[in-house]
């Protein structure tokens, strides 16, 4: 198997591994108890929000709150901040162009009588800073613009947005799972309230991720019940996955610099193949502005699924430009909202790679990629 669908989820490492295994075995207490094996674990718990601080460049590890992942985290920034500050507006700004966690949230909070801006995207589906700044009301309350999209990667200009929004005093999220661990983020430079990651994105383990709220920032619980996470985040704590997403973010900044380098040389390696040896190939997306180890390019004339089922039966793993729900093929609204044909939306495939992506396995995808177009 040819793994080229890290975008989706990823490899768990094996450092990662076995740093869970202890809390999946021996050291299995209740963080919330006070006997020696629950002290242990609440040590465990409070090392890994060190690591992903630290990995962050939040201010305190206070600041770190653990989630069942990104959904979860986008989820409660945005209902928990709009519902915390509801005195003061019922305006969100969001892009067309977001992960559904973001956009089925603020279809929820429609329901519930809060108005959204869906901003339009460019042709690489980057958000214009002056459009937010344009569509800022006197009751807006929350600004939320994804830091790196996950279907053609392209990287917004969250630093800009989130001026605007601290100029404005409007609180701003962002959702950052894609590029937590593929992108330098400092918290301590940003103008960031809230941050979304999670840890299946960057070689640690599924079912985990964490919202980072900047201190001071009013939000009310998502989930109700006992006293874990300050109160904020009820339910007995995931240790062992905590435990795993703190040591694999800790191993992805710590060889970000070279990784990042390293995936950026392969994924030009790739565009530059796939649009010599198939010239009607058309890449989506920035071609600077992007994440290291993303590509999505058209084959107008071909069909995604027809490819992808053929690149599948020949060993290679990939997604296509269109997520399929209820057992219906849903054309992709990134793709729409970045204007492309319709020849182009039909013909969309990703390609992402990890830190297990070599060389030799792209060129053979590209190799197999010809063969089966033609």
């Amino acid at each position: 198997m040819i793994y080229l669908d890290n975008a989706a989820t990823t490899r768990i490492r094996g450092e990662v591994l076995e740093a869970m295994l202890p809390y999946l075995k021996g050291g299995y207490g209740n963080p919330s108890a006070l006997y020696a094996l629950a002290r242990e674990a609440r040590r465990a718990l409070d090392a890994a929000r060190e690591r992903v601080r630290a990995a962050l460049g939040a201010e305190y590890a206070s600041e770190i709150f653990f989630t069942a992942g990104g959904t979860e985290s986008d989820n409660w920034a945005l209902k928990g901040t709009v519902l915390a500050n509801r005195d003061n507006g019922k305006h969100i700004i969001t892009s067309k162009a977001e992960h559904h966690a973001i956009l089925n949230a603020c279809v929820s909070l429609e329901k519930q009588g809060y108005d959204v801006t869906y901003l339009d995207v460019d042709e690489t589906g980057m958000v214009d800073p002056g459009s937010v700044r344009q569509s800022i009301r006197q009751d807006t309350v929350l600004i939320s613009i994804l830091w790196a999209n996950n279907e053609v990667g392209t990287i917004n200009p969250v630093a800009e947005i989130g001026r605007i929004a601290k100029e404005r005093g409007i609180l701003f999220h962002t959702d950052a799972v894609q590029a937590a661990g593929h992108l330098p983020i400092r918290l301590d430079d940003a103008d960031i309230d809230l941050l979304s990651i999670s840890g299946h994105k960057f070689h640690g383990p599924k079912g985990v991720g964490a919202l980072y709220i900047k201190k001071g920032t009013k939000i009310e619980n998502l989930l109700d019940g006992g006293a874990q996470e300050k109160g904020r985040r009820a339910g007995t704590e995931n240790l062992a996955s905590i435990v795993g997403m703190g040591r694999a973010i800790e191993l992805a900044v710590r060889e970000l610099p070279a990784e990042s380098k390293r995936l950026a040389a392969l994924r030009d390696f790739m565009i530059k193949e796939i649009c010599t040896r198939i010239p009607y190939a058309k890449v989506n997306g920035s071609l600077t502005q992007r994440l290291p180890g993303n590509i999505n390019v058209s084959f107008p004339g071909k069909r995604s699924e027809s490819i992808l089922f053929n690149l599948d039966t020949r060993g290679v793993a990939c997604s296509g430009g269109a997520a399929c729900t209820a057992g219906a093929a849903e054309k992709s609204h990134v793709l729409k909202a970045m204007g492309l044909s319709e020849a182009a939306l039909e013909s969309a495939v990703r390609f992402s790679f990890g830190r297990y992506t070599t060389r030799e396995e792209v060129r053979q995808a590209v190799r197999i990629l010809c063969g089966i177009l033609g």
